[in-house]
């Protein structure tokens, strides 16, 4: 049985992520990985942590109506989101990974960087980007 991977953050590139990730996993007859990560530090508080519990419990319950066989990781590691989606498809010998995509603007490129850029370029399997609505 294959692996498909998953980026989720709860917002609309996580969902869109998200589905499409269901729908490759059931095409494909693979289990689902879905990584959340979280940079931590000081401002990774209990409130944060209880809301990220609140917001992956939803996702199981996706999860759990689509059928498909899943892992759920929450990483709070200090790394990039990047640096754990890479690791984790190449841990589980992933062979698709989903990331949901938003619009930024040039100069917020500038500002931030860019996980998806990252991963599009470092990742060692086939990704699969997926703008939100």
């Amino acid at each position: 049985m294959g692996t498909v991977v998953v980026g989720y953050v709860p917002k609309p590139e996580g969902e869109a992520a998200l589905a499409t990730a269901i729908s490759e996993a059931k095409l494909r007859g693979s289990k689902l990985v879905v990584v959340n990560s979280h940079r931590g530090g000081n401002d990774f508080d209990q409130n944060k942590a209880r809301a990220a519990e609140d917001d992956m419990e939803a996702v199981r319950t996706t999860l759990d109506a689509s059928g498909v066989e899943y892992d759920i990781r929450q990483l709070v590691r200090g790394f990039e989101p990047a640096e754990d989606l890479i690791s984790l498809a190449e841990a589980n010998s992933a062979e698709l990974l989903v990331i949901g995509l938003r619009r930024r603007s040039p100069v917020g490129k500038l500002i931030l960087g860019s996980n998806a850029q990252r991963i599009l370029l470092d990742a060692h399997c086939p990704v699969l980007a997926v703008k939100a609505d």
